[in-house]
């Protein structure tokens, strides 16, 4: 029982203090006047009485009425209920003394001249209540207000004595009538359950004012504690909305600052930092403008302002939509059915006041929904005296997946939720809607989501429930109470409100407080019970299934991974443990492994070996890096028992277990982690405490045992609490101790615990002391695992330092703190004795002391453990003479920007990242190793280049593998169009991979050429490695000094005696030589002695043997094959040749990179040649290189000029001189050279139209040439596109003659075409006037220089060898390309060659003089000759070709290739391979012009920078012989392996294997070709982007060949059973053309096996194919039918050249194609009679067999012919077609049905036969034969013998052939 009010208080305007500004109030009385014991008297009521400040009125207002609350400080709140009505004020005036009466007043204020207005106070009745009955009081108040206005005549005191005596049930839906003894009744019904608020209508109104997004918004605000005002001009409204605000919140009780009504004086109240919910009359609103951070809710305007400066986290997402859509079928049911043409007649909204308990329903459907399986997370940690209990917020959380969402984690941390864990968490209570709704009903609310219906017919369920609660007897609410008359307060002669007489209503009360001593005390039992838990959350999310579907297989993985670590199956699980990671990040997986683990610790141990123990810790790792310190799954929680159980044995008594190596995660840091496990344990302790006793007291009731255990531990505290009341002192005494000390030895454990998680392995790094204490993620790896194992980390930190004390103990101080606070806070709230929790302070620091010196042992073991099992490092194999510099360094070789290997988009296997080591030789580096991918684990991986071809170096940072440490690395970039990426094994310490990158550096770039492999080959490589002594020999000094004078001497001697000799040091020679920088333009020859140039025009005997050399030299023998003239014994020259070969250079004399015979015009002298050498770069002057059979035009080169020379020829013609100076007698014998050679042209003289302009169309079209196309147009637009290139570069319009033949006069001269064409360099030949008289003529043009070259390399190699993916993929490779301008400089100097092939072809000669005449030139000078002559398309021809243009002719390969340190500066430019390039284009677009293939010209651009052979060292034959390496070869006997020129090596090689042969090769005579060389017909060579990782570059032959791999020949017999020997091709991983060599290699490899197996000696290849193309010719010509060979042959060519797209040549007639292989007849022969010349077109052949004889019947004839068994002999129509390769059978000669086929491929053997029953008799029986499939045998028999025997030999060469 409750009193209804506790204090009636009578409040007044305070009249004494009315001058002071702000009127007040003043409490004029109150009762009972001493204060309750139960319920003192709170202060401040007379602000609350008039909120809004006491103010005089100049008129009577009506009565209010309004409840306050106030909140006293044990946080009680009471209800002031407060009704106000105005009385007048006695006017005092000054003058009036006395204050008789009214009637003196009025005659005084009559006679006073001016009346003042009549005032009026506010005067309020106040009940002060702990209860909320809000209408009782206003009835109650109003009544007494009646009594007074109204007069009548009951007593007030005694009314008001009642009203303080009344007492009224406080629960349990009692109704109780009462009545103050003014004739009134009234009936007061209580709430059924006091814990659910009441709100009569209150809620429905807040919607009503706010709307439904609005009240959301102001609840998820005061969930999530913000400040919330209410604005009303109406103070019943602002009670009334924050009351619903409360109703809302349950079960939730708000706690914090409350104030419905806010009295103005307080309003510095709103600034306060804590959250509150206040109201505040509306004329207050300015003043609550600058508040920055409230949420104003302005109840009469319906706006919820909320400021920027505040965010609220709304309701997670499905809850929030489920939460709108119900209120607004509950505000607003007419929704639904606003769009149906015959809405419902009855749809309306229900009642205000059911309206509300809707509302109710609604948000009490949303928290049941909200914390549905909360109980499941509360710890119960103490049961008696009193339960304590915990709330797993992380857990909780977890489980529901909403650890991202911030408002439930808000809620869950705030205040109201923490009342809410005290006040229901208790596990036995009574129990109250709330409860049921969220044990029985979650699962009701998941199964009706989405239905509206039952969702609605759910929430008036609920409505009913809590509108049954506020009214349980709806009928009776009968009140009879007095109202005063109508207009009663404007009455004027209202007398004031009669002072009460305290005595009386003092006497009431104690009479009522006595009589309630001796009446017996009601005692309502209380109806407790415990409280349902409800189902589990997991049950409950159930629903979303779809997350586990998926992962049913990853656990499956998980769990076989972990069987195979305890199984021991070491490869098995490491195949498996890249899944199992990448599992990880799904929470089963992570569930499932905690699982495992556990299964396999035994009595809280487990034991592992080294790799058990180190998977074991990678997956813990693996498993603790994706949890967030919180570890709201429990993830951590599972482990921490097993990190203390997983150990391995370091050595005897010293064990290292698990939890050392799984310190790095963040999640031990934190301590609300470790409270939620003290807790957990020491629940399950507590739970298992209450488990035995019960156990002993049923020891023979078995059966109720077992599901006893099943017991949660709530409900065994319910139990305990159940019983607690009965049992005796000393029973409580003992449970309390015993769960004290559960407590203890917990907190004892866990200190333990916390002392092995948080004290690092090495104490002496304070790895712990991380200022956040969460550490960055990247360091969350399994890093430590590793060290700890490998250890060589560690040995940086000297342990015997001394420090060692100082550093722990600084570790060991924050341990000991950090376990400290833990203790002391979960201590004291699991109600710890003070004495345990000191004794527990004293224990902590010795636990870690121990604890430290446990570690240090196990520090010092896991030092000394070997490492890990790494892959074993696998040696590379070596070439003959290359040895290991530096033994291999464990590496990764990271993946780089190429996809292929990586897996990338191609899809394939990832073979990279691959673990292996680095190898570095004499001659490349080497990585192999094998891929970490336990996938493709059996393959090699082998990326290797020279380290000649090295272009760059640096270092680089990167992440090895997903879990290490990031790590050192190198990047090493080679021309040879590598890339090795590569990040250095933990083990590998810093100062190796510095020493391997100082080898590196010395063997890249050697003192000399003589320290390059080439040399060094066979040496040990020791010397290699140190750095050169200082020459001492000072005869090498002068010798190099006089070197040149000396020359002849010199080299006489060293060839005569065969002695070779040092080279002087490079830094002695440079000095004599031009300068390194190719950009300096010295011309040597003028720096050089005299002596040696005088003219010797014969050659003296003592230079014989000089001479004899230089003859053998190839150009010389190429000079005779061009009759370009010869060295005969007598050396005298015939006169009648136009050109001689000049000794002149002999000596190097006058040119140092030229050769030393060279080709002048037969009439200039040679101290002429001299002086005109001078007026050329590098006195590089014009020498003829090649010439034209056919036309006799020659092609000359020669370096660049200097100023003087041609140019100034040109430039000063007419100028005065003054006398005959030096250059104009040069520019004269310059002049008369290049004259000499245009006399040596045959038809110089000749004036006839053909060399006319006009003509040079004609004469062009009709040379005979190829172009890379078939039709006509084609031909005509590209000569078109020529012509424009001649005249473009030329620079002037070479078409200018007049059509009709008679030329303008300025062009008159100019219509012959120049005899010699001089391409120069346009900017050298600047301001050139064509000069009319002379017969040559200057072509300009411009060209790029070596700079460009480089520059546009480098970003070749970066387009094809990316070093990171790019991150643009759809354009990247391309474009990178196209901005390389690599292409656009091929398509230059393919369209400066096609137009100087044009110029030769049509019988002008070209000199070529372009830069120094070693770079550019070279390539054009050499293309020209190639597209020229066929001879240099052959093999032998282009080995002519390179050294005679390149080698002898100096183009400078040491210096371009950087070779030595000395061209360190300038770096690499690739000149020859752009060349070799330009071959591959023209070989791509004219594949049967070349005897050598694709692979040839890959060969050459692979070792021409690989260094591994010396012919393609040093800069020119001077320096060579100078090496004494030009003829070295000859005298000395070679040695087996080593082979020093890369000629003699591609001869042995092209001797055993057909790689370097093209057999498409099918030349036709005198074929100039003509490519195309616009930039859409070049293609990117597939050189710079193919790798084999198999067996790295197939360059090396030899190490190829090293690992046979050649597939045994499948059984092709049967072909429709399935293959089984598939073999598959990765990209980039296999040699593709090994795998899979095409038809013709793969035959003639068969050849070669059956003869082995025959015992035959092999021929060679090259014999077999050349028999092949013999015989192939000779059948050509015999019979006109196809035979086998020739079709093979054809068939095989014509679909190769087919499917490259490249156009056959039509030949003369009809449309057949002449894919003739011999060059004996030329495709322009017609072909005679059709049979002979003009073979079928092989595409043809398969496609349509019409039945003509000629087609494919290669023999045919009649044969008898036995049917099945039991079957007569018939005869038959034979034919056997060797195209399809069967024999076919008809019935007649004529009939063109086959009736039968025998396979050929089928047939076995041929054997004679013998007649068998019913054979025609007339036959001799020797042409009987069988046929023996492997199917049946077929018997046939012939007309006679000859017959019988032809068709046996036929079938066998069928046979054969196939």
């Amino acid at each position: 029982m409750a009193r209804l009010a506790d204090y009636f208080v009578l409040v007044g305007y305070e009249m004494d203090k009315r001058g002071s500004g702000d009127g007040q109030g003043q409490i004029l009385q109150r009762f009972p006047e001493k204060d309750w014991e139960d319920n003192p008297f709170p202060q401040g009521i007379e602000l609350f009485c008039q909120p809004s400040g006491w103010q005089l009125f100049t008129e009577r207002n009506p009565p209010t009425f309004f409840v306050a609350v106030l909140t006293d400080i044990n946080s009680e709140r009471h209800y002031c209920a407060c009704f106000t009505f105005w009385e007048a004020v006695e006017s005092t005036q000054p003058q009036s003394h006395s204050r008789n009466g009214e009637g003196e007043e009025e005659e005084e204020e009559s006679s006073s001249p001016i009346q003042p207005a009549q005032l009026f106070a506010p005067k309020s009745l106040v009940l002060v209540s702990r209860l909320d009955h809000a209408e009782v009081f206003r009835n109650s108040l109003g009544l007494i207000y009646t009594i007074y206005v109204d007069g009548l005549s009951v007593s007030l005191e005694n009314v008001i004595g009642n009203l303080l005596t009344c007492t009224i049930p406080i629960t349990g839906g009692a109704q109780r009538t009462i009545s103050l003894g003014a004739g009134d009744r009234q009936v007061i019904q209580t709430p059924i359950n006091d814990s659910l608020p009441v709100s009569s209508c209150s809620v429905a109104l807040l919607f009503r004012q706010l709307g439904i997004t609005n009240v959301l918004y102001l609840f998820c605000a005061a969930l999530t504690e913000h400040k919330i005002l209410f604005l009303s001009s109406s103070y019943q409204r602002l009670t009334d909305a924050c009351r619903a605000l409360l109703a809302l919140m349950f079960p939730l009780k708000y706690s914090f600052t409350y104030v419905p009504i806010l009295p103005a004086q307080l309003l510095e109240v709103l600034s306060t930092p804590t959250p509150f919910i206040i109201g505040v009359h509306s004329i207050f609103q300015s003043e609550t403008q600058e508040l920055l951070d409230v949420v104003i809710a302005d109840l009469d305007g319906g706006t919820v302002n909320v400021p920027e400066c505040v965010h609220i986290s709304l309701l997670p997402e499905p809850l929030l939509q489920q939460t709108r859509e119900a209120l607004s079928m509950v505000l607003d049911p007419e929704l639904e059915v606003a769009d149906l043409a015959f809405p419902p007649s009855t749809v309306s909204a229900s009642s205000l006041k059911m309206q509300d308990k809707e509302i109710r329903a609604v948000f009490l459907r949303l928290f049941a929904q909200l914390l549905q399986g909360y109980r499941w997370c509360l710890h119960i940690i103490r049961i008696h005296p009193e339960p304590v209990i915990r709330f797993h917020k992380a857990a909780f959380l977890g489980q529901r997946g909403l650890t991202e969402d911030d408002f439930l984690t808000k809620v869950l941390e705030g205040m109201a939720f923490a009342g809410f864990v005290t006040e229901r968490g208790a596990p036995y209570r009574s129990i109250d809607l709330f409860d049921e709704l969220v044990a029985y009903e979650v699962k009701r609310m998941h199964a009706e989501e989405g239905n509206k219906q039952k969702i609605l017919r759910h929430i008036k369920e609920l409505a009913e429930k809590l509108y049954k609660n506020e009214n349980p007897y709806p009928a009776v609410a009968m009140h009879k109470v007095q109202k005063p008359t109508e207009g009663c307060h404007l009455r004027l002669h209202q007398k004031p409100f009669p002072r009460l007489d305290e005595g009386t209503v003092q006497w009431i009360i104690d009479q009522a407080t006595a009589k309630l001593q001796t009446a017996p005390p009601a005692v309502k039992a209380e109806k407790k019970c415990m409280v349902p838990s409800g189902p589990p959350i997991a049950a409950i999310l159930e629903r979303n299934g779809n997350a586990l579907a998926n992962s049913a297989r990853r656990l499956e993985v998980v769990r076989n991974c972990i069987s195979y670590v305890f199984e021991n199956k070491m490869l098995e699980a490491k195949k498996l443990f890249p899944a199992v990671l990448r599992a990880m990040k799904g929470r089963a997986a992570r569930h499932c492994l905690t699982q495992e683990l556990n299964l396999h610790v035994q009595q809280n141990r487990a034991v592992l070996d080294h790799q058990q123990f180190d998977f074991v810790i990678r997956m813990m790792n693996c498993c603790l890096q994706d949890c967030t310190a919180m570890d709201e799954h429990g993830i951590a929680a599972a482990l921490l028992p097993l990190v203390t159980a997983f150990c391995r044995k370091l050595s005897p008594g010293i064990t290292q277990f698990a939890y050392s190596c799984v310190q790095e995660h963040v999640v031990w840091t934190n301590i609300q982690f470790w409270e939620a496990m003290f807790y957990c344990d020491v629940q399950n302790h507590i739970r298992a405490l209450y488990l035995d006793n019960n156990e002993e007291n049923h020891t023979d009731e078995e059966s109720k045992a077992e599901p006893q255990e099943l017991k949660s531990a709530l409900e065994i505290a319910s139990e305990q609490l159940r019983l607690w009341p009965t049992m005796s002192r000393e029973k409580q005494q003992e449970l309390i101790q015993k769960e004290e000390s559960t407590v203890f030895s917990q907190a004892i454990h866990y200190a333990n615990r916390m002392s092995y998680l948080l004290l690092p392995l090495d104490t002496s790094k304070n790895r712990l002391l991380r200022s956040s204490g969460l550490g960055d993620v990247e360091s969350v790896s399994n890093s430590f695992v590793t060290n700890s194992i490998a250890g060589s980390v560690a040995e940086s930190y000297d342990t015997e330092s001394g420090f060692e004390d100082a550093e722990s103990s600084d570790v060991a101080n924050y341990v000991v703190r950090f376990i400290n606070r833990f203790v002391d806070k979960v201590c004291t709230e699991s109600g710890v004795t003070n004495e345990h929790l000191k004794g527990l302070h004293v224990m902590i620091p010795d636990i870690v002391q121990m604890h430290i010196e446990t570690l240090d042992a196990v520090h010092r073991e896991s030092k000394r453990l070997p490492p890990i099992q790494k892959p074993k490092l696998l040696r590379p194999n070596l070439l003959v003479g290359e040895e290991c510099v530096m033994e291999g360094l464990r590496v990764y070789l990271m993946p780089d920007g190429r996809e292929e290997a990586a897996g990338g988009n191609i899809g394939g296997p990832p073979l990279l990242p691959a673990e292996g080591a680095i190898f570095l030789t004499t001659y490349r580096i080497i990585f192999k190793g094998t891929p970490t991918d336990p996938l493709v684990g059996e393959q090699v991986v082998i990326r290797s280049f020279p380290i000649a071809s090295l272009t760059k170096e640096k270092k680089i940072n990167i992440q090895a593998q997903v879990d290490q440490f990031i790590q050192e690395g190198l990047q090493l970039r080679s021309c040879t169009f590598q890339l090795l990426k590569i990040a250095f094994d933990e083990e590998v310490a810093s100062e190796s991979a510095e020493v391997f990158r100082k080898h590196l550096h010395k063997l890249r770039y050697p003192q000399h050429v003589r320290g390059t492999f080439a040399f060094t080959v066979g040496q040990s490589p020791k010397q290699a490695m140190q750095p050169k002594a200082k020459e001492k020999n000072p005869s090498l000094r002068t010798l190099s000094k006089n070197l040149v004078k000396n020359a002849k001497k010199t080299i006489g001697r060293q060839h005569i005696t065969r002695k070779k000799y040092t080279p002087p040091a490079w830094e002695h020679r440079s000095s004599q030589q031009f300068s390194e920088d190719n950009e300096d333009e010295i011309s040597v020859s003028e720096e050089m002695d005299r002596s040696t140039l005088t003219p010797t025009t014969t050659i003296r005997p003592s230079d014989k043997m000089t001479i004899n050399h230089l003859v053998e030299r190839a150009c010389c023998r190429d000079y005779q094959r061009m009759g370009l003239g010869t060295l005969s014994s007598s050396l005298t020259r015939s006169k009648n040749e136009p050109f001689r070969i000049s000794t002149v250079n002999r000596m190097y004399a006058i040119c140092r990179s030229y050769p030393g015979l060279l080709i002048v015009p037969q009439s200039i002298q040679d101290n002429t040649i001299q002086r005109i050498s001078r007026c050329y770069r590098q006195n590089r002057f014009p020498v003829v290189c090649w010439r034209n059979s056919r036309t006799k035009a020659v092609l000359l080169r020669s370096g660049g000029l200097h100023g003087k020379g041609v140019v100034g020829l040109f430039k000063s013609q007419n100028a005065p001189t003054a006398g005959p100076s030096q250059t104009d007698s040069t520019s004269l014998e310059q002049e008369k050279y290049l004259q000499a050679v245009i006399n040596s042209m045959p038809h110089y003289a000749d004036a006839s139209g053909r060399n006319t302009l006009s003509g040079f169309t004609s004469a062009h079209m009709s040379s005979s040439g190829k172009w890379g196309s078939i039709r006509a147009s084609g031909r005509m637009s590209s000569y078109g596109l020529n012509v424009e290139i001649g005249s473009r570069l030329a620079g002037k319009d070479l078409l200018s003659a007049h059509h009709n033949g008679a030329p303008s006069e300025a062009s008159f001269l100019r219509q012959h075409r120049a005899s010699l064409y001089i391409i120069g360099d346009k900017s050298q030949l600047k301001g050139v006037k064509p000069d009319p008289l002379q017969h040559w003529e200057v072509v300009p043009i411009e060209v790029f220089d070596v700079r460009q070259v480089k520059a546009s390399f480098k970003k070749l190699m970066k387009a094809c060898v990316p070093g990171c993916p790019s991150t643009d993929p759809s354009v990247a490779y391309l474009r990178s390309l196209e901005e390389s301008e690599w292409l656009s400089q091929i398509h230059k100097i393919l369209q400066i060659s096609v137009l100087v092939v044009e110029l030769l072809d049509t019988g002008s000669s070209v000199l070529v003089s372009l830069e120094d005449g070693w770079d550019i030139t070279t390539q054009v000078v050499s293309l020209v000759q190639l597209l020229s002559d066929p001879y240099y398309r052959t093999m032998e021809g282009f080995r002519l070709l390179v050294e005679k243009e390149w080698l002898s002719f100096g183009h400078r390969f040491s210096h371009r290739g950087a070779q030595t340190l000395a061209g360190q500066s300038s770096g690499f430019a690739p000149i020859f391979l752009q060349f070799l390039d330009c071959v591959h284009q023209i070989h791509l677009q004219f594949p049967m012009e070349f005897e050598f293939s694709q692979y040839y010209l890959k060969f050459l651009s692979y070792h021409y920078i690989s260094n591994r052979f010396r012919t393609f060292l040093l800069d020119s034959d001077y320096e060579r012989i100078e090496l004494g390496l030009l003829y070295e070869e000859k005298g000395e006997r070679k040695s087996q392996q080593v082979y020093k020129s890369i000629w003699d090596y591609i001869d042995r090689l092209n001797k055993k294997a057909p790689i370097f042969f093209n057999y498409m090769y099918a030349p036709e005579d005198g074929e100039v070709l003509r490519p195309y060389s616009n930039i859409s017909n070049l293609k990117v060579w597939d050189y710079y982007t193919e790798e084999t990782l198999s067996e790295g570059p197939s360059y090396d032959w030899e190490l190829v060949q090293g690992q046979p791999d050649h597939m045994e020949e499948a059984d092709r017999q049967d072909t429709s059973a399935p293959q089984t020997k598939r073999k598959i091709i990765w990209p980039c991983y296999d040699n593709r053309s090994r795998l899979e060599p095409d038809a013709i290699s793969k035959l003639l490899e068969e050849l070669h096996n059956l003869e082995m197996e025959l015992g035959q000696v092999p021929e060679r290849w090259k014999d077999t194919w050349d028999k092949v193309k013999a015989s192939q010719r000779t059948e050509a010509r015999q019979e006109g039918s196809r035979t086998p060979s020739s079709l093979l042959m054809s068939s095989g060519l014509s679909h190769h050249r087919r499917s490259l797209g490249v156009y056959l040549q039509e030949s003369g007639v009809g449309s057949t194609l002449n894919l003739s292989l011999d060059s004996d007849t030329s495709s322009t022969s017609t072909p005679s009679s059709g049979k002979q010349g003009g073979r079928k077109s092989t595409s043809t052949l398969y496609s349509q067999f019409q039945m003509s004889e000629s087609e494919n019947r290669s023999y045919e004839g009649s044969l008898y012919k036995k049917g099945a068994f039991m079957k007569p002999w018939k005869p038959r129509w034979f034919v056997l077609d060797k195209t399809k390769h069967q024999l076919r059978y008809y019935d007649s000669r004529m009939d063109t049905e086959c009736k039968g086929v025998i396979d050929l491929a089928e047939v076995e053997s041929i054997t004679p036969g013998t007649p068998t029953m019913g054979a025609p008799k007339t036959v001799d029986e020797k042409a009987f034969f069988d046929l023996k499939t492997t199917k049946r045998v077929y018997n046939f028999c012939a007309q006679d013998v000859q017959l019988a025997q032809q068709w046996i030999d036929r079938i066998q060469s069928c046979l054969s052939d196939a």
